[in-house]
C-alpha cells in the first residue's frame, strides 16, 4: 500500500481517529471519490437557497451544527468546503455576497510571494522563506483543482543596468530553485530586443539609461470572485448549507459557561430573523474580523491593520495578451504590476493604511501613485481618460493577540482561540485559502471535539466545473450550441456562439459551461449584454439557478466582472441584469428600482473623480 508522509496536525487528527498513515489514505481518497461521485450525480446542480435555509433554521441547543462560519470569503467558504468534505455539518453565512470584499478585489495573482524571499535572504528570516515555500506549493494546488479559471502568467521584470540584470535574474533563479517540483516554468532572461517585440509598450530608456533586457519569471494568475463563488458552490455540492446576504446580528454564549454557542441572524433579502446552534463558530470576516471579536469579547483589542490596495483598470493595449510587466521598485520603494486580465489591462496596487468599510473607494493620490509609477515604464502617455474602472480592497494585515511582541503585523494567517466555541482566523493572502482554511479547522476539530469521517482532502478536490473540462470544451461549445436572440420586433434570430463567447464561457464556468450554452440556445437568451464584451443574458439566468446570484450588483460584479472591467458597460448592461434576475426571483416594480438605486451607488465606488472612466478628454 502507498506510504505518505502527513503533515503534524493531520498525523495528530489520524492518531485521535486511530488510524495509520495507509489509512489515512484510503479514507482520504473514498471522501474524495464520495464528493466528485455527488458532484457528478448532480452535474453540479446545487441546492437551492430555500434549502440551505430550512437546514440552518433546524438546528438547535439540542441538536447544533459542528461548524458555523461566519464570512463568505475565499477563506470562509474554504472552510465550509473543508469541513462539509470531511463528514461535518457545517453551516456558512455571509452578509453580503459570497467574495464581496477583499477576495473580490486582489491583483488576480496566485503567487508565492517573491518580495517575502528577497526579505528571507536580506534580513536571514526563516519564516519569510517558510511562507514562500507554502505559498508555491498551495499556487499549483489552486492551479490544479481550477485549471478552467487558473493559469500560469509570465511577468517581465525590466531591467536598465547590467546590475539589475545580474541582480534579478539571480534572485528569480533563486525563486525556480525554491519552488522546486512545484515551479511553473523557468524563469528566463530576454535581451532588450525581445523583450520590446515581446512588449511593446515598454520604454526603451529609464531616467536616461537603456534598456538592458528583462527577466521573466512565471506565477498564477485567477478570476479570484468567480473562483470564490465555485468554492462555495463546490461546499454546498459536498453537503455545506451556504447562505449569502444572511448577517450576524448578535452571538449566542452559554450563561453559565460564557461558551459561543451560536449565532442570531438576519436574512437580508427577506429581513426575517433566526438563531443557527454550532458547537464551534468560525470567525472568517477578514478586515470586520475585530468588529465581530467584540460581538464575542467586548474587551478584545483589534488585531486588524487594514491596508487600501488600490487598482485600476486600462485598455488591453498597454500589455500584450499573455504577458504581464512587474515594476519592482518605484520611487518609494512599492511594487506595481501591470497585468492582461479578462481582455484588459490591471494595474495596482499600493499598499497604505486604510478605513474599514464595506464599499472602499480609491483615494485620488492612489490612483496618481499608480498611473505615475508605469508611466516611467512606458513608451506611451498614460492619461486619466484610459481608465475605464477603478477599485480598492482592504487587506486584513493582522496582528497576532498571542505573540509576545505585538508591534509586527503578520503577512502569514492568524488561527486565534480568545473565547470558548468561537475561533478567529484572519491575515494571510488568497493563494494560501486553502490551507488556511485547513489551519482553522483543525483547531476547530479539536478545540470543539468534533468528530470528523477523514483528515483534509482538499488539496486534491477539484472544483465545481473542473469536473469533465479540457481546454477544448470552447470548441465543442463553439460547434453544438447555436445560441438564439430576440431582437427588438420580437423575432427569434439563431446565430452561431463566436469562439470569444465560448472561450469565455468555458474559463469562465468550466465544465459547467454547457448549461448555460442550453439556456441561450433553448430560452432565447442569446444576446450579449453589452457590446464588446462576451458576456451572454443566459448567464444572468443561469447565476441566479445555480450560482446563488441574489441581487444586480452580485451578478456585474462578481459572477461577471463588468463592474471592475469597464463600470460603464456595467451601468449600460444594468437594465436588462435586473430584467432578467426579476424573472427569475419573481421581483416587483418597487424591488427592481431598488436594485437599480443600489448598483447605481455600488458603480460610483468604481469612478474616479477627476475623469468619468472611459470619457474622452475632448
Amino acid at each position: 500500500m502507498r506510504r505518505i508522509i502527513l503533515p503534524a496536525s493531520a498525523a495528530i487528527l489520524a492518531i485521535k481517529l486511530g488510524l495509520d498513515e495507509g489509512n489515512v489514505w484510503a479514507k482520504e481518497q473514498s471522501r474524495i471519490g464520495l464528493v466528485k461521485e455527488k458532484i457528478l450525480l448532480t452535474e453540479g446542480i446545487v441546492p437551492s437557497r430555500a434549502d440551505h435555509l430550512s437546514k440552518l433554521v433546524d438546528s438547535s441547543l439540542n441538536k447544533p451544527i459542528d461548524v458555523l462560519v461566519i464570512g463568505g470569503g475565499a477563506t470562509g467558504s474554504g472552510v465550509a468546503l473543508d469541513a462539509a468534505t470531511r463528514g461535518l455539518k457545517v453551516g456558512l453565512v455571509e452578509k453580503d455576497d459570497f467574495s464581496s470584499g477583499t477576495s473580490s478585489r486582489s491583483t488576480k495573482l496566485l503567487h508565492g510571494g517573491v518580495r517575502y524571499l528577497e526579505k528571507a535572504f536580506f534580513n536571514l528570516d526563516y519564516g519569510q522563506l517558510k511562507l514562500v515555500f507554502h505559498a508555491l506549493e498551495e499556487r499549483n494546488r489552486v492551479i490544479q483543482n481550477a485549471p478552467h479559471m487558473c493559469h500560469p502568467l509570465p511577468t517581465m521584470t525590466p531591467c536598465f543596468t547590467w546590475f539589475d540584470v545580474v541582480y534579478y535574474w539571480a534572485g528569480l533563479k533563486a525563486y525556480d530553485l525554491v519552488a522546486g517540483s512545484a515551479i511553473l516554468q523557468l524563469s528566463h532572461y530576454y535581451p532588450a530586443k525581445r523583450a520590446l517585440r515581446d512588449f511593446p509598450t515598454l520604454a526603451k530608456e529609464f531616467d536616461g539609461r537603456k534598456l538592458r533586457g528583462a527577466v521573466v519569471y512565471y506565477d498564477g494568475q485567477m478570476d479570484d470572485s468567480r473562483l470564490n463563488v465555485e468554492i462555495a458552490c463546490t461546499a454546498a455540492l459536498a453537503g455545506a448549507s451556504v447562505l449569502n446576504h444572511a448577517e450576524v446580528t448578535s452571538l449566542h454564549k452559554d450563561k453559565i459557561s460564557g461558551r459561543v454557542i451560536g449565532a442570531h441572524i438576519r436574512d437580508n433579502l427577506t429581513d426575517k430573523e433566526f438563531d443557527i446552534y454550532a458547537k464551534v463558530v468560525v470567525n472568517a470576516t477578514g478586515p470586520f474580523s475585530d468588529a465581530l471579536r467584540k460581538m464575542a469579547n467586548k474587551d478584545s483589542t483589534n488585531i486588524i491593520c487594514p491596508a487600501s490596495g488600490a487598482h485600476v483598470i486600462l485598455p488591453d493595449y498597454y500589455t500584450p495578451k499573455d504577458m504581464g510587466l512587474i515594476i519592482p521598485k518605484t520611487k518609494d520603494g512599492r511594487v506595481v504590476f501591470m497585468l492582461p486580465w479578462n481582455g484588459k489591462t490591471v494595474v495596482g496596487t499600493t499598499d497604505s493604511t486604510s478605513a474599514i468599510t464595506d464599499l472602499p473607494k480609491p483615494r485620488e493620490d492612489e490612483i496618481e501613485f499608480i498611473l505615475n509609477a508605469i508611466s516611467d515604464y512606458l513608451n506611451i502617455k498614460v492619461g486619466r481618460s484610459d481608465i475605464l474602472s477603478t477599485w480598492s480592497g482592504i487587506r486584513p494585515l493582522a496582528t497576532d493577540p498571542s505573540a509576545k511582541n505585538t508591534s509586527s503585523i503578520s503577512r502569514d494567517h492568524i488561527v486565534n482561540v480568545e473565547c470558548p466555541g468561537f475561533i478567529t482566523i484572519t491575515g494571510g493572502k488568497w493563494t494560501t485559502y486553502r490551507s488556511m482554511a485547513e489551519d482553522v479547522l483543525n483547531t476547530a476539530i479539536k478545540h470543539g471535539e468534533l468528530s470528523p469521517l477523514s483528515t483534509c482532502v482538499t488539496a486534491d478536490l477539484p472544483l465545481m466545473g473542473a469536473y469533465g473540462w479540457e481546454p477544448l470544451l470552447f470548441v465543442q461549445l463553439a460547434r453544438s450550441y447555436v445560441p438564439k436572440k430576440k431582437t427588438k420586433d420580437g423575432k427569434i434570430k439563431p446565430e452561431a456562439m463566436d469562439t470569444t463567447t465560448a472561450k469565455h464561457l468555458s474559463c469562465a464556468y468550466g465544465s459547467m459551461a454547457k448549461h448555460v450554452a442550453t439556456i441561450a440556445q433553448d430560452e432565447n437568451l442569446g444576446k450579449r449584454l453589452v457590446h464588446g464584451y462576451p458576456y451572454l443574458e443566459a448567464e444572468v439566468a443561469y447565476c441566479a439557478r445555480n450560482e446563488y446570484c441574489e441581487t444586480a450588483i452580485d451578478f456585474i460584479a462578481r459572477r461577471t466582472r463588468l463592474a471592475f472591467l469597464d463600470v460603464r458597460a456595467a451601468k449600460q448592461a444594468l437594465p436588462r441584469v435586473i430584467e432578467i434576475l426579476a424573472a427569475e426571483h419573481k421581483w416587483d416594480r418597487e424591488r427592481k428600482e431598488q436594485e437599480h438605486n443600489k448598483a447605481e451607488v455600488f458603480l460610483h465606488t468604481f469612478r474616479t473623480s477627476t475623469y468619468e472612466p472611459g470619457q474622452s478628454r475632448v
